[in-house]
């Protein structure tokens, strides 16, 4: 890692031992629950780079190492809120409600994937958001909405390290200052922009120093601890929802994996450093200090392991079971209204459809 871990907000050193009091919230069976989360989400990572390799699944990016995170973010999430996320936050997702298998659908190549609901309940949240930095001035505008509107909500919208090197991420953490909006932007410093190193990103020591010219906190956490995750955000949203702006958290992780499926990232950073960066993964660290608890044993993983596998396994049933999208679904998902010349295209891809498949469609 890059940022001294004294420089850092966390309550958990790297092997999981206290390094202060914990918050009132941190109770024993939350940290279980956090802690059962991040195992359920990893392994629906390795699910899925298993799919991908075997042709069931596109180009997919593995959220490994950064399960803290997306679990304290969705879990820090009401309802209400607003999430604006960025496509290497399927456990935030997960954790604010979305069925597994719309992650897979989506990821497969179906945009229908991107129809979210909590629990078939309609929810405000913003589908993935592929292109680079794009989605924090999406996220700038649901805020200025939520703010004109009134009420006690927020947005949160994530991002990735090398996205703090685009103007879109800039112009959006200025117009969050300017505007005083409820926005809670949360980077994913996971210290690799596809093979560029974050030492080649940007001079400053921290990305959090980009606060300073918005006029907004700037806070550096370390982003495997889910304590200090979830209380910093949960804190920030508070802010937010109280009318004093927006909160620029810098999340310091490691990205464990390959930047998708189709990078290599043997090519560019040595063995060596990623087997350091294991040691400081968050699903070790928080086992770590529930075991030294008593809150945690052998047999409760054996178990909840056997119970992620069952879940995961049945989510893909359901997506592999989900019919295709006919044809004529290349035109939808593109624009709120289709634009003219949009109709003839489309009904031309219907009538060769009923031509091949002897006149019948659908």
């Amino acid at each position: 890692m890059n940022v001294q871990a004294a420089s850092m907000h966390r309550y958990l050193d790297y092997q999981g031992q206290l390094l202060s009091p914990l918050p009132a919230w941190a109770d024993i069976p939350t940290l279980q629950g956090f802690y059962r989360d991040m195992v359920l989400t990893r392994v629906y990572d390795n699910k899925a780079v298993a799919l991908q390799r075997t042709g069931k699944l596109g180009t997919y990016p593995s959220h490994l190492g950064s399960e803290a995170i997306g679990i304290a973010v969705g879990r820090a999430l009401r309802q209400d809120d607003v999430f604006v996320p960025y496509y290497r936050d399927m456990p935030a997702m997960w954790a604010r409600g979305i069925a597994m298998e719309k992650n897979l659908q989506y990821w497969g190549g179906d945009e229908r994937g991107s129809d979210f609901a909590f629990n078939d309940q309609p929810c405000r949240d913003l589908p993935f958001c592929v292109p680079i930095a794009t989605q924090c001035t999406h996220a700038v505008g649901v805020a200025a909405a939520l703010k004109i509107q009134g009420g006690h909500h927020a947005a949160l919208v994530t991002c990735g390290d090398g996205a703090t090197s685009k103007g879109d991420f800039l112009e959006s953490i200025n117009c969050a200052g300017a505007w005083n909006i409820p926005l809670v932007f949360v980077i994913n410093n996971n210290q690799w922009a596809i093979s560029v190193p974050r030492k080649l990103q940007c001079g400053a020591e921290f990305l959090s120093d980009k606060a300073k010219g918005a006029g907004i906190p700037g806070i550096t956490v370390d982003g495997n601890d889910i304590i200090a995750m979830y209380d910093i955000i949960i804190k920030s949203l508070d802010r937010a929802r109280k009318g004093k702006g927006a909160t620029l958290i810098e999340a310091v992780s490691y990205r464990l994996g390959d930047h998708t499926t189709a990078d290599d990232a043997s090519r560019y950073r040595s063995e060596d450093e990623l087997q350091q960066a294991w040691q400081y993964e968050p699903v070790k660290r928080l086992k770590a200090f529930l075991v030294s608890q008593s809150a945690w044993s052998e047999d409760d993983e054996k178990h909840w392991l056997a119970q992620c596998r069952k879940i995961v396994e049945e989510a893909v049933e359901r997506y592999l079971a989900i019919a295709p999208q006919p044809p004529e679904a290349a035109f939808d998902y593109l624009y709120e209204q289709p634009t003219d010349d949009m109709h003839p295209q489309r009904d031309a891809i219907i009538n060769k459809a009923m031509r091949m498949q002897g006149g019948r469609h659908g």
